[in-house]
């Protein structure tokens, strides 16, 4: 009973604070980006709430359960995308002050165009990594509470899409810190009386089979390893809510601070994870994989602990899924109803619309959510409609590297049909996702297209 008071009253706390924070809120800007004026500390908070979901947490305990720690390992791929975003990109964010959406960073190197079709695939990437979040909703209220999955995923989703719609950017914004705060107390803990509860880590390594601790495995070869690796590198670079992000600090120097502290802490926080799947399979080896986090989390832990801890479960999932439909709803309407109208849209007619396809997209994930069931495996489905389409050339202009809308063109061409053709007419030979070989086929054509533009221009001259 104490643990059903404990959620019952975070969850409540969640709602109140996230429909409190849309007070006042007028234009698409604030929906967006809130009022550009974030400190360090709260970009760290934010965009760590942000990234670590369903699939970096309830995803990787599934995935270590099965192969071992290599999963962990491939997961610092995306800790390394953090650092070096925070490095080369996030210092020059005071060069786009106007900016609310990565579509308008694209249109700045390549017009309309190309800021129509970053909408397009910012819409379907951030609908299928909610689909991730809904899933994993659904599975933690059935094993905790005992609720039936779609029930748990129209609470769950209910108060996210509540929330999120109201309150915008500023409502996502203040319940990620509450939620960050939450999750990285409750997962460690859990961890901890796990290892304490089997006598120490010397004795889930005599337990669990001597390949989960080999990198790469058995289970992944090495050019298996080296594609997940490059895939959770590339596959939420610069996607639209980690993008936007970049937008909300006071300044360029937060900015980078915050997203270099994010970048450091995922990288212990993706071990503690994964370490929960290796005292799942030590406790019970025939457990389904997909249960091995919440299992642990119900076993391990005294009550009201273990209320506190489900929350954090909890916030893992609502604050990424907050984040994404964010995401979708500023891409679909700033990047592509507002450059497709011939009549502008007045500041409340284009708020209205963000917040009916901000419910729209938690309906759309749901339906996604239902055709792939591994939490991981629908975020790596996802990024097939971001990186290989549209990372090199937005990365080109944040860089400030001389761009060409024919180089745009090529590269999105080249992307997208080398994702096809690896993963649809050769069915990813050794095991290499096709997403990396879409982004090298990207930027391949995108670097000799613009080349040879830009000699032609100067022979011109």
């Amino acid at each position: 009973m104490l643990d059903y008071i404990i959620i019952i009253f975070y969850l409540s706390v969640v709602l109140l604070v996230g429909l409190w924070s849309g007070k006042g809120m007028k234009t698409l800007q604030e929906f967006s980006v809130s009022h550009r004026s974030y400190g360090s500390m709260v970009i760290f908070a934010t965009l760590s709430a942000s990234f670590i979901g369903g699939g970096f947490s309830i995803g990787n305990a599934e995935k270590v359960f099965r192969f071992g720690i290599v999963n962990i390992v491939a997961l610092w791929g995306f800790s390394l995308k953090e650092i070096l975003v925070a490095k080369f990109i996030a210092p020059k964010m005071d060069n786009f002050p106007n900016a609310i959406s990565a579509g308008d960073i694209m249109e700045q190197g390549y017009g309309k165009l190309a800021k129509v079709v970053t909408g397009f695939f910012s819409v379907f990437l951030c609908a299928g990594i909610v689909g991730a979040q809904v899933g994993a909703m659904g599975l933690i209220f059935n094993v905790f509470l005992g609720i039936e999955p779609v029930w748990g995923i129209l609470i769950g989703c209910g108060i996210v899409i509540a929330y999120s719609t109201v309150g915008g950017m500023r409502a996502v914004v203040l319940t990620d810190v509450i939620q960050f705060y939450v999750l990285a107390i409750g997962l460690p803990a859990a961890l901890v009386f796990g290892i304490v509860k089997l006598g120490g880590f010397s004795a889930i390594k005599a337990a669990v089979p001597a390949g989960h601790f080999s990198v790469p495995s058995e289970a992944l070869t090495i050019s298996a390893f080296i594609s997940l690796f490059l895939t959770f590198l590339l596959g939420e670079t610069l996607v639209p809510p980690y993008v936007q992000r970049l937008f909300i600090g006071k300044n360029a120097a937060h900015t980078a601070r915050g997203t270099m502290l994010s970048g450091i802490f995922s990288i212990p926080f993706f071990a503690i994870t994964g370490a929960i799947g290796l005292v799942a399979l030590t406790l019970d080896p025939k457990l389904d994989p997909n249960l091995a986090m919440p299992y642990v989390i119900r076993t391990v832990l005294p009550a009201g602990v273990r209320g506190i801890v489900i929350a954090g479960v909890i916030s893992i999932v609502m604050s990424s899924a907050d984040s994404f439909l964010n995401g979708a709803a500023t891409g679909c309407i700033n990047d592509i109803v507002k450059p497709l109208r011939k009549n502008p849209l007045s500041e409340r007619q284009e708020l209205l619309l963000a917040k009916l396809t901000n419910c729209f997209v938690g309906v759309f994930a749901i339906i996604f959510a239902i055709k792939i069931r591994s939490i991981l495996d629908i975020l790596i489905y996802a990024y097939n409609f971001w990186a290989p389409v549209i990372l090199v050339p937005l990365a080109a202009v944040f860089l400030g590297v001389r761009v060409t809308k024919a180089g745009f063109l090529t590269g999105i061409v080249a992307g997208a049909a080398g994702v096809l053709i690896w993963n649809g007419l050769l069915r990813s030979p050794m095991g290499v996702n096709g997403l990396v070989i879409g982004v090298f086929c990207n930027l391949i054509a995108f670097t000799l297209t613009n080349k040879l533009c830009l000699s032609n221009a100067e022979a011109k001259r």
